[in-house]
């Protein structure tokens, strides 16, 4: 048997290859995906890494169950201020530590929220009736009953199935809601959950036309956003609680460049009628879902927020732009775009291409990363299995923030044909491309990253005499940057 240092060297060899080959060497368009900083990834592994710091209301103060917290409550108190700053929203739960978590913390919530009438002794009732995105339309896999819905929607007891329906969509463009029929299905189901959201997104959503039509009601239903793939582009592609939104959930790690955590974000002033479900969805995330939610990712997300407040506008406009210049480009090379022309394909990150002529989807995408060109297979609406996928979906956003502008995806396009259409080999050319993308942007210059990168190194290694070799080759190549 190897020894241990034997065993850990084939490992951190292993990891070293996978590091450079994934942030080098390659062009990353996996739509779900994004590179944090450096000062962001540190802080992943700072000292709050591993630690606890549960905590909940009780008669009206904020009561910590650990000591040692004083340094993590104000972290989370203030990536608070900043997230309800980039959302312009009342409130921000900030322990859920996925996506999905934080959609399942809120169905619980508003579970219990439904039942606070409900008389003693009386068993707890399920949602009544949900409105969400069919998954094979691009709906969200956390928002479906075999998701985070799972045994909190009643059942038709002709049928056995969820009471579940889904937002329609139009026959000449599937990506889009048909809002003829959505209002009369809104009238005709009356849901008490309306889910907003998509993995395969390129249009808004119709929240402004939905809270138009229920907002009258007697007992309308909550509408929620899952902002998942989108939370990055907060405000330049739609802005939910401007349109009537109670409710906004999301992975903090895809277009927003954050740890891999989940956010809920809720809008609820003083005189609304949903301000108990804002409690119950805290009660939710602690201690109904949550003990430990990761503090060294909480810490991240806080720096995260702060650099995705100052070049928010900046980010955003060029992640539009890009998308836009991909899909045109692709077009183009003569690969079938899907969307429409005249909306530019696209108004989010992400980019879908229809690849059935050329081979199935599952094929093309292991070609393509064959060639260092990470994309992920998608069904799409006309398809009907997932394993026989007509499409590849991909998204700018990481390639974005590596410094890449409209007209760098030009040449990466044509790439891409190369490989779908023509079947070519073109790793090396992608290899030598990818050489022009390696510089963060959106965040602090890297000189002055690396600088204050030392000093974190220096505070969380236990030895100083290591701390310091470290530090000082971060140091060093601080100095050749600034050359």
């Amino acid at each position: 048997m190897s020894s241990l240092a034997e065993r850990i060297s084939f490992w951190c060899e292993k990891i070293e290859k996978n590091n450079i080959w994934r942030q080098k060497e390659c062009f990353n368009l996996i739509p779900s995906e994004n590179t944090p900083s450096l000062l962001v990834k540190l802080a992943e592994i700072s000292d709050p890494s591993g630690r606890y710091a549960e905590h909940r209301t009780m008669k009206g103060q904020e009561i910590y169950f650990y000591q040692g917290t004083d340094f993590i409550r104000e972290v989370e108190l203030e990536a608070k201020k900043q997230l309800c700053q980039y959302f312009g929203c009342t409130d921000v739960e900030l322990r859920p530590i996925s996506g999905q978590m934080a959609n399942e913390v809120v169905f619980k919530g508003l579970v219990k929220f439904v039942n606070r009438n409900r008389p003693a002794g009386q068993p707890f009732r399920r949602l009544r009736m949900v409105m969400n995105n069919d998954l094979n339309k691009g709906g969200h896999l956390s928002s479906q009953p075999m998701g985070a819905l799972f045994n909190l929607v009643e059942e038709d007891p002709a049928t056995g199935k969820e009471k579940v329906v889904n937002i329609p969509v139009r026959q000449d463009n599937p990506y889009k809601a048909d809002l003829d029929r959505l209002a009369s299905m809104l009238k005709e189901y009356r849901p008490e959950l309306v889910i907003f959201g998509k993995s395969m997104f390129l249009y808004p959503e119709p929240v402004k036309f939905v809270y138009d039509l229920v907002k009258d009601w007697p007992d309308r239903p909550v509408l929620m956003y899952d902002m998942a793939h989108v939370l990055g582009l907060y405000g330049a592609f739609q802005s939910p609680f401007e349109e009537g939104a109670d409710l906004v959930t999301g992975s903090t790690h895809k277009t927003f460049f954050g740890t891999q955590r989940g956010v809920i974000a809720g809008n609820f002033p003083e005189n609304s009628p949903f301000k108990q479900l804002w409690t119950d969805i805290q009660g939710r995330a602690f201690p109904g879902s949550t003990s430990n939610h990761h503090l060294g990712t909480l810490l991240g997300l806080l720096l995260s927020a702060y650099e995705m407040n100052e070049f928010k506008e900046a980010y955003q406009t060029q992640v539009k732009k890009n998308a836009k210049a991909f899909a045109r480009y692709l077009k183009e090379a003569g690969i079938p775009v899907e969307g429409e022309e005249a909306d530019g394909f696209t108004e989010t990150h992400q980019v879908l291409i229809r690849v059935k002529k050329f081979g199935v989807g599952q094929e093309i995408a292991r070609r393509l990363e064959d060639n260092n060109i990470l994309t992920n297979y998608q069904a799409l609406p006309d398809d009907t299995t997932f394993l026989e996928s007509s499409g590849i979906r991909m998204g700018v956003q990481e390639m974005t923030r590596f410094g890449m502008k409209e007209k760098d995806f030009e040449i990466l396009a044509g790439l891409i044909a190369d490989v779908v259409i023509r079947n070519k080999k073109v790793k090396e050319e992608v290899r030598r491309y990818r050489q022009n993308f390696l510089e963060m942007q959106y965040c602090l210059p890297e000189k002055q990253a690396v600088e204050l990168a030392s000093k974190l190194l220096l505070s969380i290694l236990p030895s100083k005499e290591v701390g310091m070799l470290m530090a000082e080759n971060l140091v060093k190549k601080a100095k050749e940057l600034a050359d």
